[in-house]
């Protein structure tokens, strides 16, 4: 029990074992960028060679940045080799109401609010709420996006911004690029095998297992990277799984890979999100193609009504009838929903293993994120406290789901389309969890706040709860009184943001101007 933890194992590849794989490798066998000539850690990486990648196209959170820099790699390398463009947030397009026109649609930006850290200017911004748009009052991203400009220029050095960003990437190939640096760069063994048979030992957690190919495979610590098939949490450990369809009702996907006809086509600095009669379009530009794909429900729509919508929208977006006639959408099943907990025993379960809800807001590799990086900076000295440990994450890990549902709920509850039974469905209380009704009602007087979060560290902050809700025309009532004192203080934000986005709409370059230079330079390192 008090013997330290150095044999971990990790069951399945993909994002979330390599993004898993690496943070463990660089937090305890790196020193100073070099390899630790004896390594904490003894990390095994099993990958079944028959489990491809989804690989539809991904987008990322801004703390991915990070991630990529904790592990050691390069940006320029980054976005060379995963065809990625850089992400500003996700435009809403028709979510509001059923009209189709410029003016239904809204950002929620990736910049929290200029100068939060001085004043809220939620309040300030509500009585003007008619004139200007809340992302344009307060983030320049909401004019840039428009404008397709990217966040930073080539001066920039590696991983810094003039606005905050993720990436937009292609998930296939970031698997590949993971893969190499984690067993070249940080010594991570991969062993390409099935995994065939799970061995407890006499106190219940796993001991080792048993492979198609090398045997026995011992360790101290198991992670979960199996994907939906919960090989370890959910089958072996039988942790229950709490379904989320009467919630959210996406259960299906399909997606597909669209190739630009014109080379130049411009690339979207941010991922645009349709409304669509049963569901949800998601629209992602890469440098070479664009990932396209329709999320949504089996109960409203059928696969062939969903793929007639998807190649409409396809066409309407500027894809010739000859090439969208060609293009054969992949269709992806989704249970909405995760388990009860992540940490069982001597296993951990990160990404699609713990649960998967839909691809709205781009939640999920947010989570891999953290929980990878959580087990990094926490992981147990030995057995004896691990469960201490596994206590505390997977209070966490709830506390994320539920504002997660609670987050992803709010853009249907609020919307005033009336059309469609799917959206109006969304609407029934039945189907909305009482913690959102509550704090929809606490929000018709008064604007949100970081009071309303009740854990530390959340990971949608009061901001994104005001992106949404006043860019889909929520009324919250006027703050009845303002310090004159915090007025002039809003007024000078409000006006230091105008004049930024002024001055960097200028001197920005496009989306594809700067991943061409990336291309031909590459940006500086520190």
């Amino acid at each position: 029990m008090q013997k330290p933890i150095t044999q971990i194992v990790i069951v399945g590849g993909g994002t979330a074992g390599w993004i898993t794989a690496g943070l463990l490798a660089a937090e305890h066998n790196v020193d100073r960028g070099v390899l630790a000539h004896s390594p904490k850690l003894n990390i095994t990486l099993i990958e079944s060679p028959d489990v491809a990648t989804i690989g539809v196209g991904e987008g990322t959170w801004p703390s991915m940045r990070s991630t990529l820099s904790k592990i050691g790699i390069d940006e320029n390398n980054f976005i060379r080799r995963c065809d990625a463009s850089f992400k500003q947030g996700s435009r809403f397009i028709n979510w509001r109401t059923d009209a189709v026109d410029k003016s239904n649609s809204y950002l929620h930006p990736f910049s929290l609010p200029h100068g939060h850290q001085e004043l809220d200017l939620c309040p300030f911004w509500l009585p003007h709420s008619e004139q200007v748009s809340f992302a344009q009052a307060v983030s320049s991203q909401e004019v840039l996006s428009q404008l397709g400009l990217a966040p930073k220029n080539i001066s920039s050095a590696q991983y810094h911004f003039q606005n905050n960003y993720g990436y937009h990437l292609n998930a296939g190939k970031f698997s590949q690029l993971l893969l190499e640096h984690c067993t070249q760069k940080l010594g991570v063994t991969h062993v390409s095998d099935h995994v065939e048979h799970i061995v407890n030992n006499e106190q219940g957690d796993i001991e080792k297992l048993i492979t198609q190919q090398h045997g026995e495979i011992s360790g101290q610590l198991f992670i979960d990277c199996t994907g939906v098939k919960s090989l370890l949490l959910g089958k072996h450990f039988q942790v229950p799984f709490l379904c989320q369809k009467s919630v959210l009702f996406n259960d299906s996907a399909l997606a597909m890979q669209v190739p630009y006809e014109d080379p130049a086509t411009a690339i979207a600095s941010c991922t645009h999100s349709t409304a669509q009669p049963n569901g949800w379009i998601w629209d992602i530009g890469l440098p070479t193609r664009k990932g396209v794909g329709y999320v949504y429900s089996s109960s409203h729509s059928n696969d062939s009504q969903a793929e007639q919508v998807l190649r409409d929208y396809v066409i309407a977006n500027g894809t010739s009838n000859e090439l969208a006639s060609q293009l054969e959408p992949r269709k992806l099943n989704i249970n909405p929903g995760y388990h009860a907990k992540c940490w069982q025993n001597n296993c951990i379960a990160i990404g699609m293993a713990a649960g998967f809800i839909e691809p709205l807001e781009a939640s999920a590799l947010a989570l891999i994120e953290w929980t990878a990086s959580t087990l990094a900076q926490k992981l147990p000295p030995n057995r004896q406290v691990m469960d201490t440990i596994a206590d505390r994450v997977n209070l966490r890990y709830q506390q994320h789901w539920q504002q997660i549902i609670d987050f992803l709920k709010l853009h249907y509850v609020i919307s005033q389309r009336e059309t469609d039974a799917y959206w109006r469905d969304h609407r029934d209380s039945n189907s909305i969890p009482e913690r959102l009704q509550a704090q929809l009602e606490l929000w018709r007087y008064q604007a949100p706040s970081q009071h309303d979060i009740s854990y530390k560290e959340a990971l949608f902050p009061a901001a994104s709860f005001q992106y949404v809700l006043y860019g889909m025309g929520f009324q919250t009532q006027l703050p009845s009184h303002v310090k004159p004192s915090q007025l002039q203080l809003a007024q000078r934000l409000f006006n230091d943001n105008q004049q930024r986005t002024q001055a960097l709409s200028k001197s920005l370059p496009t989306n594809r101007a700067l991943l061409a230079k990336v291309a031909q330079y590459g940006f500086p390192k520190l």
